[in-house]
Order: C-alpha cells, then structure tokens, then sequence
C-alpha cells in the first residue's frame, strides 16, 4: 500500500495492515497522541518528523484508534483489521496447526495459533540462528 493510498484508508474508517509488518500512515496534521484500543492486536507510533505514524500488526483481530490534537479533541476514531500473510500455507491436522511462510518456496514459521510444540521448535531455530549470526 502506498503512503497516500494509506491515508484513504485511515481516512474511511478501516486501515488492513498484516501480522508481524509494519506500514507507514500518514495522518492529519494536528494529530498529537494516539491512542490504541487493544496493543496485542496493533501496536502505533507517532513520527517526530513529518505527519505519519508507523502501524505495526501484532495480532489477529480488529482494534480501534483514536488521534487527539494537541488541546485532546478527537481528530479521527478509526478501525485497523490485522489480517494474515496471503502468501502462508497452514496445515492443520485435528486441533494441530502448523504454519508456513511460502515465498516462493515453503518454510516453517511460527505464527498465532500453531501448535505449541510446532511453534516452541521453530522459535528456538530462528533464535538459535540468529545467536550463530551473531556469534554469541
């Protein structure tokens, strides 16, 4: 989504960002403080510089978010919908879920709502992996 198509969207009421990714929004000018109905579904960071926030999906679901102005008005009260990757393939087996990341070949992801021991394994590997990057 682009920085203006982005504003649309906040705009309308409805801003879709996906889990685990960051998108940038602009916002209105006089926007000073946000204000994020439920942070285990989106987290939102107001920029310094420039009228933009940084909206990052942290889970599934939808939340709401208010701006105020500086004097604490309301500017905007609007929705964000934290959806899935559309490139994941998940392989459910009874209550087992297991997720995968398939861009453009399948690997093993941890997501919301696997199976704990599906998702315990590949958190361990990625953090094993990122320790041998860093030499630790």
């Amino acid at each position: 989504m682009s920085f203006a198509s982005g504003l649309s969207a906040f705009a309308e009421g409805t801003l879709t960002v996906t889990v685990d990714q960051a998108q940038l929004v602009p916002i209105p000018s006089n926007v000073r403080t946000l204000i994020i109905g439920n942070p285990m579904i989106a987290d939102v960071t107001l920029l310094k510089t420039g009228n933009a926030m940084v909206v990052t999906g942290k889970g599934f679901g939808e939340t709401n978010l208010i701006t105020l102005d500086a004097a604490g008005k309301v500017v905007t009260n609007s929705n964000i919908l934290v959806v899935g990757n559309s490139k994941m393939l998940v392989v459910q087996r009874g209550m087992d879920r297991q997720s995968y990341t398939c861009a453009p070949r399948c690997q093993p992801t941890a997501v919301l709502g696997d199976d704990k021991k599906f998702f315990s394994d590949v958190t361990a590997q990625i953090q094993e992996h990122n320790s041998d990057a860093l030499g630790k």
